[in-house]
């Protein structure tokens, strides 16, 4: 869990610094605010897949294994900028 949380840290402060060098400080921040749902996936996989009530009028039943929990942080955190990244690069070929 130590090396998710280290690695997912890691990645969070490249984004960060990213945008504010690419951006301003008010880019850096809503990027920091988009992080934080990824970032809770991975340092918190226990405590929200065990979550169950309603959710947006629709009941959660049953409970998620936390695998499952943070790899979907992951796939939030890595996996959708990079698919975005190469989408962007493919439309800039044509």
């Amino acid at each position: 869990m130590l090396i998710n949380r280290g690695l997912s840290l890691a990645v969070a402060i490249v984004y960060l610094v990213a945008a504010f060098v690419d951006g301003d400080g008010l880019i850096a921040a809503k990027v920091g605010v988009i992080l934080l749902l990824p970032l809770a996936c991975i340092w918190f996989p226990e405590a929200l897949g065990n979550y169950t009530g309603v959710m947006r009028l629709q009941a959660i039943t049953a409970s998620t294994p936390a695998f499952l929990v943070c790899a979907g942080g992951w796939v939030l955190l890595v996996g959708v900028p990079l698919a975005a990244y190469f989408i962007m690069k493919a439309s800039e070929q044509t």
